[in-house]
């Protein structure tokens, strides 16, 4: 992978839910239902569903590589001490899974481990709404900062995440 990442944060304090909250109404009326990991249930099924779902998703991050094994990536992303059901939002079409937006709790911090939608769900705000529903989560956690990091070929994630509100981390 690159060694130039762009790193970016939010202050959790300026970020303007009401702003965002047009692409949660959206995706509502397109049929798009928005949930989290705990309230589907955060079974060893969801569990595989859910790699399946990142696993596609991380397929288009520039110079990913070869994505995790499931047992790596229930070691290093699910059997973590930072990992909560609660933090991991799930859009739903119907019952199909069609993106995923992963938040890890670190103190102070929370992490954006991934956010991804399926390639036919694109442009349509499914992002941003998934990530203005899981700022619940961010503030149950107390945390004063979102953290997250692009390849800096990954642009359409970067201007996302700047529309939000996200800016270079110092």
């Amino acid at each position: 992978m690159a060694g130039q990442w762009v790193e970016l944060e939010l202050d959790v304090s300026a970020f303007d839910a009401d702003r965002f909250e047009e692409y949660v109404t959206r995706c509502r009326a397109g049929g798009i239902r928005l949930t989290t990991l705990a309230e589907l249930g955060d079974t060893p099924e969801h569990r595989r569903v859910l790699y399946e779902l990142n696993k596609e998703c991380a397929a288009d991050i520039p110079e990913r590589g070869e994505f995790y094994s499931f047992d790596e990536y229930t070691e290093r992303r699910l059997e973590v001490p930072s990992y909560d059901p609660r933090g991991v939002v799930i859009a739903l079409d119907g019952e199909a899974w069609v993106g995923m937006a992963a938040t890890s709790d670190h103190g102070d911090f929370v992490f954006n481990e991934m956010t991804g939608v399926k390639a036919e769900y694109r442009g349509r705000g499914v992002s941003i709404a998934m990530k203005t529903f899981g700022m619940g989560f961010v503030r149950m956690c107390g945390a004063r900062t979102i953290r997250t990091f692009h390849h800096p070929a990954n642009t359409s994630a970067i201007a996302m995440n700047r529309t939000m509100g996200f800016v270079d981390a110092d």
